[in-house]
């Protein structure tokens, strides 16, 4: 029998694959529409995709059907990707034994953009594990202050809690004022100054590549160790994607605010670094990185990734800059095997500088659905599916062309001026398991992420064991 990690990737697939026998169509149309990457909606305004523990599914071995003929399987893909002006890379490789089907240009460095997450994600979950959590913590401060101390935790939110969520509660900073009012209020304190520490994060806020828009139009926050719901002016609006220019500053505020309803007296104050072993007032803690990598990589978060890249190298020891986090991702996907054809200048994929081959982003994904590495898991359950949820939600999967691929393929998507990308993994036909990537453009024209849909429903649809068939 098959491991227990194996049931684990194909669950979302399989239950999807009933449900589209019974549903068809019409669960599609029901479906919501959704901005695809790297258009971050609200950490806070999202669950996280989750599918009901109650149906059983039955385990499939991802090397249990035929392998696809190569040629078969290329005549179909290199039909829809055209003739040699065509700006499509593209690989599809055997998930179990990574052994090469189709390539195009498989080895030429593209500019992935939000499938650098893929890279991201597993790193994050191969360092520092999958049950790590970022800590927001208060501390007694001097001349009577304290200090809220921000460890980097992107969903901390000032939101109320949302029982019906389903993922880990996020950390509030609701919770952490009454835990702190508590204190100050034990201890006879009834005033105070809200200095805050900003220091577990060092370097610029922006990233080398970044476009001068990004912050402006709310694509991310500027990257910093505290801020409040992503920093976002409307959190409970995820229409509205304006956010603050000094996330640390505005959380100073809004916990001052938070401290006065509960019956301290408090005013914002200064940057600083809080004293080594000083007295904790109140803590809280994010969802484990096992959610937060599902969270990323479903609706791609950039603020997320950029956190949880940092976290890489806060645990190798480094600074948490965007060029140390970048350098410690690749530090450990190189632990892993998978570095080869990797270069990356953040966490998110937003820099127009990372450089990735479609042979890396497959290989990457076949790592984190094998049975060595359990740890990495998350990084396959948090693929969108395809038609049904985060950035693949309709349209995507939804046309003629491409429905073949709805349910049954799982992939992160990239999306930038002029690049769209998809890696992932799909069943095809015969029940193997495909690993795949197709990186289209060059940033200097328009380009159509439908294409690369038809390419990975096509990879899922391919009955391609054996001979190839007449005419390929």
């Amino acid at each position: 029998m098959p491991g227990r990690g194996r049931a684990l990737v194909v669950l979302s697939l399989s239950l999807l694959n009933v449900f589209i026998v019974t549903a068809g169509l019409a669960v599609a149309k029901l479906t919501p529409d959704r901005h695809l990457s790297p258009q971050p909606p609200s950490v806070a305004a999202r669950d996280l995709v989750r599918v009901p523990a109650s149906v059983a599914i039955p385990e499939a071995d991802p090397a249990s059907g035929p392998l696809p003929n190569a040629s078969t399987l290329a005549g179909r893909l290199s039909g829809l990707i055209g003739g040699p002006r065509a700006k499509i890379s593209a690989v599809v490789i055997d998930a179990a034994t990574r052994r090469p089907l189709f390539e195009r240009q498989s080895h030429r460095p593209a500019t992935p953009a939000s499938t650098t997450k893929l890279v991201t994600s597993v790193a994050a979950l191969a360092s520092v594990g999958p049950a790590h959590r970022i800590t927001t913590q208060v501390v007694r401060g001097a001349g009577g202050g304290i200090v809220l101390v921000g460890g980097g935790d992107p969903t901390l939110t000032a939101l109320p809690a949302r029982p019906e969520a389903g993922h880990p509660p996020f950390a509030s900073l609701v919770d952490l004022a009454r835990q702190t009012a508590t204190a100050l209020k034990a201890s006879g304190v009834q005033q105070v100054r809200v200095d805050y520490d900003v220091s577990a994060y060092q370097g610029p806020r922006t990233a080398a590549g970044w476009k001068p828009n990004y912050l402006p139009d709310g694509e991310v926050a500027p990257v910093t160790a505290l801020t409040v719901d992503e920093g976002r002016l409307s959190p409970g609006d995820s229409s509205k994607r304006t956010r603050v220019s000094d996330p640390p500053a505005a959380a100073a505020k809004q916990f001052a605010r938070l401290l006065s309803k509960n019956g301290v007296s408090a005013r914002p104050g200064r940057m600083t670094v809080a004293q080594k072993g000083a007295v904790r007032l109140g803590a809280v803690q994010s969802p484990p990185v096992s959610a937060l990598v599902e969270h990323l990589m479903t609706e791609s978060d950039n603020d997320v990734a950029e956190a949880v890249s940092r976290q890489v190298a806060i645990k190798l020891g480094r600074p948490a800059t965007f060029a140390d986090a970048a350098q410690a991702v690749q530090q450990v996907i190189a632990r892993l095997g998978v570095a080869e054809g990797v270069s990356v200048n953040d966490g998110s994929g937003l820099s127009t500088r990372n450089r990735i081959t479609p042979m890396a982003l497959a290989r990457i994904v076949s790592l984190a659905a094998g049975d060595d590495h359990p740890e990495l898991r998350p990084a396959i359950t948090g693929l969108p599916i395809a038609g049904f949820s985060g950035t693949l939600s309709p349209p995507r999967f939804t046309a003629a062309t491409s429905r073949a691929g709805a349910g049954t393929v799982r992939a992160k998507t990239g999306t930038l001026a002029g690049v769209s990308t998809l890696a992932g993994l799909a069943y095809d036909a015969d029940g193997r398991l495909l690993a795949f990537a197709f990186m289209a453009g060059d940033g200097k024209g328009p380009v159509d992420p439908g294409k690369l849909d038809q390419l990975a429903a096509a990879v899922a649809a391919c009955g391609c064991g054996g001979a190839p068939s007449a005419g390929g």
